[in-house]
C-alpha cells in the first residue's frame, strides 16, 4: 500500500530552515546530501517518525517564481498539521523556541489546537486530536 513518504517545502536557505524545524520544532534531521550542484537533499521529520514516516524535504527556492512561493505554498491558509500526544507540553517548549503563534490555545471537540507559523509564514496546526494523549 502506498504511503506519502515527503512533502516539499521550499525555503530561502538550507541551513536557518534545518535550525528552526530541529531546534524549534523538535524534529530530527534525517538526512542531508551535498548533491555536488550546489543543492542540497535536505529531509527533515517529526522526532520518532522513523525512518518510513512523513517528512518533509527542505528544497532552497531557485529563482523568482520559486522565491516568492517561500512562506505562501497554501496561499494563506493553514497548510501542515503538527499532531502531538501532550499539546500543553509541546505548546510551551514551542514558544519558549520563540515559535510565533496566531492565537491563544482553543479546545475544539476534535481536540486542542493553535495556529503558528514557521519562519517564513506558513502557517501550521499544532493539534492533539481529542481522546489523544494526557
Amino acid at each position: 500500500m502506498p504511503a506519502l513518504a515527503l512533502v516539499t517545502l521550499v525555503v530561502r536557505d538550507y541551513d536557518e530552515a534545518v535550525d528552526f524545524y530541529t531546534r524549534a520544532l523538535g524534529f530530527e534531521l534525517a538526512e542531508d546530501t551535498d548533491r555536488g550542484d550546489g543543492t542540497r537533499w535536505v529531509v527533515v521529520r517529526p522526532r520518532g517518525a522513523g525512518a518510513h514516516g512523513t517528512g518533509l524535504l527542505l528544497a532552497r527556492a531557485k529563482g523568482e517564481a520559486q522565491a516568492a512561493a517561500v512562506g505562501a505554498q497554501t496561499g494563506g491558509r493553514v497548510g501542515f498539521f503538527l499532531h502531538t500526544d501532550d499539546f500543553a507540553r509541546d505548546h510551551a517548549r514551542m514558544t519558549a523556541a520563540g515559535v510565533r503563534f496566531l492565537e491563544e490555545p482553543r479546545h475544539e471537540p476534535y481536540g486542542s489546537v493553535a495556529v503558528f507559523e514557521d519562519l517564513y509564514g506558513n502557517r501550521w496546526d499544532l493539534l492533539q486530536p481529542a481522546g489523544a494523549g494526557s
